[in-house]
């Protein structure tokens, strides 16, 4: 069975663009269906706008970040030099006055003291610009699953046959009448579109009057008749029934509902095509 697709996001009805011929014989692969993608291509769209901004932005801030830890690299060398400066400063205490040794030794602490708070403050700064880049790439992760879902989404409008077989199209309510669906109905996600079955195997749903239910038994034989080509018969055997007979409501007459498989092929069997058959029950 295959049913008009199911959209992630998207609620209503989705328009009918294409349907394939009723009877036709299809390969794997082959198109059934499609449905308009006018909106759906719109969204794409503008989620394809929207996780390129966020990509763009994740690598300006990756730029950024390593600007602004080269520039924090170079403060942290040109303290440390003054350190070292400092330091050696500090050496020439013995052949200094008391004053000028002071001098050197605050000088030594205030360098110290700095190369320290650079180095605290660039670790707190590279974390808080990788938390930054985090939260953007997370946003950008995210956008991508949703450009990644209206791909999928514009896919599913067009429906292809998963196996090999002959297209059954399915009667659906439309206009106040049951019909096959045509181009431009409006179709809610997983309405029944069409069924896609083996044509080598074919069956025959009939009902069968009450009296005549004694006929539908293991072995019975039918001979079929298609009342567009009167001409051409087959035959058939008998394949399953209900065990219940059921009347439609207003009237007593009881009937079986009943499945005959067919015997032959012939390309002349199509799907939905009305038909009789001569029940001719099994020999005692």
């Amino acid at each position: 069975m295959i049913q008009a697709p199911h959209i992630e996001g998207q609620g209503g009805q989705l328009t009918l663009a294409e349907l394939i011929d009723n009877g036709k014989v299809v390969a794997a692969g082959e198109p059934l269906a499609s449905f308009d993608s006018t909106n759906e291509l719109r969204l794409k769209y503008e989620a394809q706008a929207k996780f390129d901004d966020l990509r763009h932005q994740v690598e300006q801030k990756y730029a950024e970040h390593n600007n602004n830890a080269e520039k924090r690299n170079s403060d942290l060398k040109s303290a440390e030099a003054d350190l070292q400066k400092a330091q050696l400063e500090i050496r020439k205490g013995p052949v200094l006055s008391e004053i000028e040794r002071q001098k050197n030794q605050v000088k030594l602490e205030d360098a110290q003291a700095h190369v320290e708070s650079l180095k605290k403050s660039s670790a707190f700064r590279d974390q808080q610009e990788l938390a930054e880049i985090r939260i953007f790439e997370l946003q950008r992760d995210r956008q991508k699953v949703a450009v990644e879902r209206q791909t999928n989404n514009l896919n599913k409008l067009d429906v292809k046959a998963p196996i090999k077989g002959m297209v059954a199209l399915e009667n659906i309510w439309r206009n106040g009448s049951m019909g096959h669906a045509q181009e431009g109905d409006q179709m809610w996600p997983g309405q029944p579109l069409l069924r896609l079955f083996d044509p080598s195997e074919m069956e025959v749903e009939l009902t069968v009057g009450e009296p005549d239910g004694a006929a539908l038994v293991k072995g019975a034989k039918a001979i079929l008749h298609l009342d567009a080509f009167p001409e051409l018969t087959f035959t058939a055997h008998f394949d399953s029934a209900s065990p219940v007979a059921t009347a439609a409501l207003g009237t007593s007459l009881k009937t079986f509902a009943a499945l005959f498989r067919l015997d032959q092929t012939d390309p002349h069997i199509l799907p939905d095509l009305s038909a009789a058959l001569d029940i001719e029950a099994p020999s005692k």
